[in-house]
């Protein structure tokens, strides 16, 4: 099925950008990757404004709506990543799966048949597997016990604990309303084309972020447009989020179905972690890949 090629380009991009993302938060603040990143990729959609018209007003709110739950969740999502490790930030992948399938059975009333529901137990397995590593708090944040504060070490202890809750948090808050957001893609492209979803969408990120910028009166460094992780980010993002409007406007189309096959992005995310993180323990991580591509199987071949 062609929907189930489109989820499957835009799980691939998306495991790709989760590198991109770490990558080019090396080189810039958290804000300037993420408005330049929004800014470029509003620019590369323009050419869709021919066909991003003739909307119904009520629409424009639902899109407006939408790009406020993407404006939070990214702020969220990039500040938690750049303080986490990808290892330990993947556990959303987790998350979103089972988020995005509440939502879909409860809201669309989709149903999952028995091999299907085998086949999100063995992704989910499958990234326990992958994700799950026990470590101190304190160690998401590398701190050493020779850093620790002079004749006080509980209470530096105490400090990055807290943090290490905070920004816990803050990527569960971005995994639920991303799973928020693709519910209402699957509900807008019921009576809207890509275009019209993907141009105004965009736009309405760009308004967010120039105002966030003003008021908290952020910095941005012409510097950034220099980063090359951001360029790629905007590129595949605009083309991962066009092929995922498009399946999700297409006819027998399933939310529930398009979690499992998104996961499939998880294969980049390990090689890239070896490749420009030098994480270890990749032999078992492409093992838990072959788990998780078993469920995405599963999904698809009996959906």
């Amino acid at each position: 099925m062609v929907w189930i090629l489109l989820v499957l380009l835009y799980g691939l991009l998306k495991g790709s950008r989760e590198i991109s993302k770490k990558k080019a938060m090396d080189k810039n603040s958290v804000m300037e990757v993420l408005f330049t990143y929004t800014l470029i990729s509003f620019i590369l959609v323009i050419p869709q404004v021919k066909n991003a018209g003739g909307m119904e007003l009520r629409f424009y709110f639902y899109i407006a709506l939408k790009s406020f739950f993407i404006f939070i969740a990214w702020i969220c999502g990039f500040k938690s990543l750049k303080r986490l490790p990808v290892s330990v930030y993947g556990i959303l992948d987790l998350s979103r799966v089972l988020f995005a399938t509440f939502l879909g059975v409860i809201v669309l009333g989709e149903k999952l048949n028995y091999w299907q529901i085998a086949g999100l137990i063995i992704v989910c397995a499958g990234l326990l597997l992958l994700r799950f590593k026990p470590m101190p708090l304190r160690r998401l944040f590398n701190v050493q016990e020779d850093s620790l504060i002079a004749g006080n070490p509980s209470e530096h202890y105490g400090k990055n604990t807290y943090a290490a809750v905070i920004y816990i948090s803050m990527a569960l808050i971005s995994c639920i309303l991303n799973a928020v957001s693709g519910l209402m893609d699957k509900i807008l492209m019921k009576d809207l084309n890509s275009s019209q979803l993907q141009f105004w969408y965009m736009l309405f990120l760009v308004i967010y972020y120039s105002l966030y910028i003003l008021i908290k009166r952020e910095k941005i460094s012409f510097s950034i447009l220099k980063n090359g992780w951001m360029w790629g980010m905007a590129v595949m993002f605009v083309i991962g989020d066009k092929a995922l409007f498009i399946a999700n406007g297409m006819e027998g189309s399933r939310i529930t179905i398009m979690t499992i096959v998104k996961q499939f992005g998880c294969i980049i995310t390990i090689l890239g972690g070896k490749i420009f993180f030098n994480e270890k323990n990749t032999s078992y991580r492409l093992f838990c890949a072959l788990v998780i591509i078993m469920g995405i199987l599963f999904g698809i071949l009996f959906s």
